[in-house]
């Protein structure tokens, strides 16, 4: 069926209600065209539709009511067609429909310059210009065609009219923006970002609500989740701090009172083992109306380990449970939950703190949950299946709440995520070779992934990009039964190689010690079930040379482990060979990489 432009004066019933989306009576207009529209829109600024510039507007605002009509159906033919085209064909529409924007902005762009002289002829006697300053919008429009997201520093907006804006609070006119407590539009870039980044061919299922730090985020999706004596399979090796959070807060009784049960496994098999024990022992409270969730780490801190989330997630959705997946460790570049192409297998929620390997540089404390469109966010006074707009993440937590991360970090965040790809691949290999050497040592126990003859290999290789590892581990000197004091001497001097930070992702290698650190609020048994110990040492890998890092190790152990143990810098394999293992390891892995590329054909259908 051919598609041509329909005069504003023809317009269907259904262009009609697309244009009605400009009126400033969109709510309340009983116009049923677009000329009624643009005299309805006069009358209500007190323009006379006869005088020479009431004419203009109302010809112009004609043409925009007849525009917002096509555009709305030219978004619903992509919709229905854009799968069917050929790259040609897609390359063209976009380009296309790229420049239109321009075109748009350039209209607008020109419409400031009678908008700005009207403004001027405003200002007479009296008028307090200093303290009001000139009029946003003058300026703004040029933001347009940066190159990259304009910081938005504004904790306000200016209001388009007053059924605008009570949509606005509604939650029925995303544009409109309110409040930077709630919405900010660097914000929104970063989460539009993420989605795409973590969802692909998916990212039209999700959304994201971006906030101050990964603990915020994850604080404002269990209090989204859970109710009153509510049931929590967690996996036992998670964030100290998400451990303090469950333990002192949402476990108190005299606060959530959530009864916590803690999953020790990786494998599928182990999770439905330790599932339908946990849903028999609390078969009574499931009766009396409480509910069981699943909040997993993967790949977990501070091991590094993988669970295997698929199976995990598909058990758990059989069991009608929703599962919360932390995948902070693997960033979307090494792995994608939400892409599973069965939707049973995919967890319902997936958080990651910013903070680390996404932004990279540890200038930003931010974090994001990600999930569903429908558990995000519904228009006020609408439902989804069995889900009211109040139960969303939106309404029940972020609009109260006001964790929001603001415009300077979601910029830091979305800096970092261009050469997020670049550092994953860099650590992969820096932590290949890095624990691969460490596990040369016999009596040095590593647990890392990256080690081949780990029992979490085989998840690592099945669920992870290009196989790639963790870029977090632990090692422990127990065997070596090393002097408390001696093993504080050999930590302290680990710098400046690794340096002695309290977090990962970063760029540099940074090394604690859990027991007194990240995991020093759990108790001495948590500790124990944790698989921590007093030399327990975690290691978040960065960019450096691996071979600078094994040689100060080596160094350092020569100084303070050998007047205890002596030979103990010895046992590790000699230089050349941790040599031959980095050059067989980075030739490796980029072989790998670059045999899964697709090609350039690909790219030609």
């Amino acid at each position: 069926m051919p598609i041509t432009n329909t005069p504003a004066s023809q317009m269907s019933p259904a262009q009609v209600q697309s244009a009605r989306l400009l009126s400033p009576r969109r709510n309340t207009t009983q116009a049923a065209s677009a000329s009624a529209l643009a005299m309805e829109q006069l009358s209500h600024f007190g323009i006379n539709p006869n005088s020479e510039q009431g004419q203009l507007l109302g010809a112009t605002a004609q043409l925009l009511y007849s525009a917002q009509a096509n555009i709305a159906e030219l978004w619903q033919l992509t919709q229905d067609c854009i799968d069917k085209l050929d790259r040609s064909d897609r390359i063209a529409f976009f380009n296309a429909k790229r420049f239109m924007s321009f075109q748009l902005a350039k209209l607008l762009d020109t419409l400031q310059n009678p908008m700005r002289k009207s403004f001027q002829s405003l200002q007479g006697e009296g008028f307090s210009s200093a303290a009001r300053g000139g009029y946003p919008l003058f300026d703004n429009v040029p933001a347009i065609f940066s190159a990259t997201p304009v910081i938005v520093r504004t904790a306000t907006y200016i209001y388009a009219c007053t059924e605008w804006i009570d949509d606005a609070f509604q939650g029925k006119e995303p544009t409109h923006q309110i409040y930077s407590r709630l919405l900010n539009p660097t914000s929104i870039s970063l989460a539009n970002t993420i989605v795409d980044l973590e969802c692909g061919p998916h990212a039209g299922e999700y959304l994201a609500w971006n906030f101050n730090s990964g603990m915020a985020a994850i604080d404002a999706l269990l209090s989204n989740q859970l109710r009153h004596g509510d049931i929590l399979i967690v996996s036992r090796n998670i964030y100290g701090g998400v451990h303090q959070l469950l333990q002192d807060h949402f476990a108190r009784k005299d606060k959530m009172a959530i009864e916590l049960c803690w999953f020790d496994g990786y494998s599928g098999e182990e999770f439905q083992q330790f599932m339908d024990q946990v849903l028999e022992e609390k078969a009574e409270q499931l009766a009396a109306g409480k509910r069981a969730h699943v909040y997993l780490e993967s790949p977990c801190n501070p091991h590094g380990y993988m669970l295997d989330v698929p199976a995990i997630s598909r058990i758990a959705h059989e069991a009608g449970l929703l599962v919360s997946l932390d995948s902070t460790l693997a960033t979307p570049i090494l792995y994608q939950p939400l892409q599973r192409a069965e939707k049973i297998e995919r967890p319902d929620f997936v958080v990651h703190s910013y903070t680390k390997d996404i932004s990279g540089s540890g200038a930003a404390t931010a974090g994001v949950v990600i999930g569903e469109n429908h558990r995000m966010f519904i228009p006020k006074g609408d439902s989804v299946g069995d889900i009211s707009w109040e139960q969303t993440m939106f309404w029940d937590v972020y609009y109260i709440k006001g964790a929001f991360l603001d415009a300077d970090k979601a910029f830091e965040v979305l800096q970092g995520i261009r050469t997020l790809e670049l550092r994953m691949v860099r650590k992969g290999i820096n932590a290949t070779c890095l624990a691969r050497f460490l596990a040369s040592h016999p009596d040095i126990r590593v647990n890392s992934h990256a080690v081949p003859q780990n029992e979490n290999s085989r998840v690592r290789a099945q669920l992870l990009r290009h196989g790639l590892p963790s870029a977090l581990f632990t090692i422990d000197m127990e065997a070596a039964q090393i002097p408390v004091e001696a093993f504080k001497r050999f930590f302290d001097t680990l710098e400046p190689a690794f340096s002695q930070q309290v977090s990962i992702g970063q760029t540099n290698t940074m090394v604690l010690c859990p027991a007194l650190t990240s995991h020093s609020e759990l108790s001495p048994e948590a500790m124990r079930d944790a698989a921590i110990y007093p030399t327990t040492t975690r290691i978040s890998v960065g960019d450096e040379n691996v071979a600078e890092l094994i040689a100060h190790f080596i160094l350092c152990a020569r100084m303070h482990l050998d007047p205890v143990a002596p030979g103990f810098s010895e046992k590790f394999m000699s230089p050349e060979e941790a040599d031959n293992l980095f050059r067989g390891v980075y030739t490796e892995i980029h072989g790998r990489i670059a045999e899964a590329m697709p090609g350039v054909e690909t790219y030609l259908s």
